[in-house]
Formats: C-alpha cells, sequence, structure tokens
C-alpha cells in the first residue's frame, strides 16, 4: 500500500514539475522591431516590421498610427502554427496622414500558454516625424560660365536641414557643402565624358529622403580636344610592364600586361580618386590661384584622345585626364596651393604619387615621382617642395603629371593657374557664403 502510494506521489510530483515546465518554458514576449526606428518619413514610405519568437512562435500583431485624435490601422494579422519569424511592409502612401509627428503603435503575441493561455504580449511604440515636402532651393550664384571638362562654383541655401545637396550630372555627383553661414558652396564641373545635352541639376534629399531640385543658369563652351598618336615599343614594354606583372600573372607578354594596366588597372585607379575625393575640409583652404611648375614645357595637355600604336596598329585608345609637365630629370615639385596632403603612395599608372586636398572636394594630383617629401596627413603651403619629378608608374620618361580632381573627377588643370579666371568663377563667389 505505501509502495502504491509513493508511485502515485511520484506521478502527481512528475506532472506537477513538468506541467510547471511547460507553462513556465515561454514567459518572454516576442520581439517587435520597426525599421526606421526614428527620424522623418516621406508621402509614399514604406516602414519593416519583424517580429521574432523562436520559442512558441508569433500568434497576431496589429499595428496603428496615432496621430492627434486618431488611430489609424495599418495592420492586423493572424499567423499559422509554428511561425517564428514575420517580416511585414507596411505601405503609408495609402494612409490618410497628416505631415508632423506620429506614432507607430506595435502590439504583438506569442503562442506561449503562459497568463492562462492568454500568451506574452508586447507592445512597442515608434515615434516618426511624416515630411511630404521637398525641400526648397534656393540660388544665390548668378553666371555659372563652363568650358567641357572645366568647372564652376553654386552659392545656394536649402529651406531645411539635408542629408545630402549638390550638383547632379549624368550619373556623376558633386556634393555640396555647408559653410558656418549656412549657405552651401559646391564646386562641379562639366565632366570631359559627360554628352554636352546633358543638363547639370541642383539638388537637395532631406531626412525623409524627399528630393527638392533647382535649375540654374549656366553656359557652357565646347571643347575641342586633341588628337595623339602614342607609339608603343618593345624597349618600352620590357622596361616598364615589369612593375605591374605580379598584378596579372596570367598575362603571357609584355604587350599582354600593357594591355591589361590600361584597361583595367586605370579605371581601377580612377575610381580610387573617388574614394580619395570624399576626404576633403568643407571650406577651401587656399586664397590664391594655383602654381605651375617652373621652367616645365607642356608635353601634353588635359583631354588629348591617345591612340596607342604598336608595329604600326593601333592597339587601345585612352584619354589624358591632366598635364605632363617636363624639364630636368628629377626637378623639384612645389605644391601647387596651400592644402592638406590626403595621399602619398604607389598608384598603379601614376605610380609614386601625392594628392593634396584644397577644400570642397578641390585635390592637386602629382604623378611619376621619383621622391616624396611629404606624407599624408601633412599641411603644406603653396610653393612648398614636396617631391621630385621621375618616372615611375605608366611613364615614358622623367616628367610631371600634375591633375586637379574635383570629387575625384579630372578637370583641365590650366583653369586653376589662370588668376583671372580664378577669380571670375571661383573667388568672387565666396561673399555669397558668407552673407
Amino acid at each position: 500500500m505505501k509502495t502504491l502510494k509513493s508511485f502515485f506521489m511520484l506521478v502527481i510530483l512528475a506532472v506537477l514539475i513538468g506541467g510547471g515546465y511547460y507553462y513556465f518554458r515561454d514567459t518572454a514576449a516576442p520581439e517587435a522591431h520597426l525599421t526606421p526606428q526614428a527620424g522623418a518619413i516621406k508621402e509614399d514610405a514604406v516602414l519593416t516590421l519583424t517580429l521574432g519568437d523562436q520559442t512558441s512562435g508569433v500568434a497576431r500583431v496589429e499595428v496603428k498610427i496615432l496621430q492627434k485624435d486618431k488611430a489609424i490601422p495599418v495592420l492586423k494579422k493572424d499567423y499559422p502554427l509554428e511561425t517564428f519569424q514575420v517580416r511585414e511592409e507596411l505601405p503609408m502612401g495609402n494612409l490618410l496622414l497628416e505631415d508632423g509627428p506620429l506614432t507607430v503603435e506595435i502590439t504583438a503575441v506569442d503562442r506561449s500558454i503562459y497568463h492562462f493561455g492568454k500568451g506574452n504580449t508586447t507592445t512597442t511604440t515608434v515615434s516618426l516625424i511624416r515630411d511630404s515636402r521637398p525641400p526648397i532651393i534656393s540660388i544665390h550664384s548668378v553666371a555659372h560660365n563652363l568650358y567641357q571638362g572645366g568647372a564652376g562654383l553654386i552659392a545656394y541655401s536649402v529651406s531645411e536641414p539635408v542629408t545630402r545637396s549638390g550638383i547632379q550630372i549624368g550619373d556623376t555627383f558633386f556634393p555640396g557643402y555647408e559653410q558656418p553661414s549656412g549657405v552651401y558652396l559646391c564646386l562641379f564641373a562639366f565632366p570631359y565624358n559627360v554628352d554636352t545635352e546633358e543638363v547639370p541639376r541642383l539638388i537637395a534629399e532631406d531626412q525623409a529622403e524627399n528630393v527638392g531640385m533647382g535649375g540654374f543658369y549656366y553656359h557652357l563652351n565646347l571643347k575641342n580636344f586633341r588628337s595623339d598618336k602614342i607609339g608603343i615599343s618593345d624597349g618600352f614594354l620590357d622596361r616598364k610592364m615589369p612593375q605591374f606583372q605580379h598584378l596579372f600573372p596570367d598575362a603571357a607578354t609584355p604587350l599582354d600586361v600593357f594591355l591589361k594596366v590600361n584597361r583595367e588597372l586605370r579605371p581601377k585607379n580612377r575610381a580610387r580618386l573617388l574614394d580619395i575625393g570624399r576626404n576633403t575640409a568643407t571650406q577651401f583652404t587656399w586664397t590664391k590661384a594655383f602654381l605651375r611648375q617652373p621652367n616645365a614645357a607642356n608635353r601634353a595637355k588635359f583631354g588629348d584622345r591617345r591612340a596607342y600604336i604598336y608595329n604600326g596598329k593601333i592597339i587601345d585608345n585612352q584619354t589624358h585626364l591632366g598635364i605632363d609637365l617636363a624639364s630636368i630629370a628629377r626637378a623639384d615639385v612645389p605644391a601647387s596651393n596651400t592644402g592638406r596632403v590626403v595621399f602619398a603612395d604607389f598608384m598603379g599608372i601614376y605610380g609614386q604619387c601625392i594628392i593634396i586636398d584644397h577644400g570642397l572636394g578641390l585635390q592637386s594630383l602629382y604623378a611619376h615621382l621619383s621622391r616624396m617629401d611629404v606624407q599624408v596627413g601633412d599641411q603644406v603651403q603653396r610653393g612648398q617642395i614636396i617631391a621630385k619629378t621621375g618616372a615611375t608608374g605608366l611613364a615614358g620618361g622623367d616628367h610631371l603629371h600634375f591633375g586637379i580632381v574635383i570629387s575625384g573627377i579630372p578637370v583641365n588643370p590650366a583653369e586653376w593657374w589662370d588668376p583671372k579666371w580664378v577669380t571670375n568663377n571661383i573667388t568672387s563667389k565666396l561673399d555669397l557664403a558668407k552673407r
């Protein structure tokens, strides 16, 4: 009898323990996350809701938007058994919402038997701001005279805080930079390779991703770029291609290496300029026109259309995006203007190369150097000797390849050597940013 009683007691105890475990095994509420979690949303925004309950699964969810005295239903849904992860898209465009603050209220319930079968409930609220109006752009500068492959500067203001603004030309974007006065300055270019029928647009995007656009007056002067033929000899290939062989181990001959350097490495190097162009000061660091290397003759101009000739045949075509200057071997190279060194290293076709930032995306480039006397982070002054010329990289002889880039896009350096052009097109507009 005692044995039977003990057995029943053990059974009851096991049932109580098992039942207690089953009842209390899931006391945690489902997880609910909304994206975005804060900030502004535009009129047709789509919010993303994720729900998760890895123990008993998600049972149902209800989403409302609370604005002023209204409660607007967005989603009410039941889920089948073993729904452990949920992702819902919540379109805002079909809801009768007003611009201004709103609260998204999310209530999710799981399938736990806790709370006497009612399950665990989580209620999450997220505060957002609805903004359906794009920024208004006011343009302060008047004349914008551009040359194909050349630069310009525009001054403008916007009606609200923005996440980005600037000039869009085709696929190329030139960011504007806010000045202490609140006015924005955007240094931009009409790139050498953009269709001249393309229209530059000034755009501004707010925190809700509304995009405002502003047209502005500009005059584009077309440019006739020269054509040039560059002879490629076996001596040049044998002398210059070994430095690139390790980048293209499958290239069978020096000529194959050359073609890969021209067609594959060159675009990568120019893409690197885009990355470096983002490392810039938000204001100009200079006041005078840019210096040209003294006592040096022009060997090649910006925009030259080059045909490369090997054994009497054209093997490739490229565009020269700087000015080649040559005087004597290992000549001193002065900094063209005051700024900060943002690159000083070997860079493919440019060989040993220095890039100096002058603010607003404006940077000067010095390539094929035999020696570099500055390093990244150095502040340099206009005229300071920073290097010596050489023939590193894809250079046939000792010279300086001098380039000017704006937000990573090469432009004609000759403009920046001209004090009159600099005054008329750049510095005369700086006072507009101080008002």
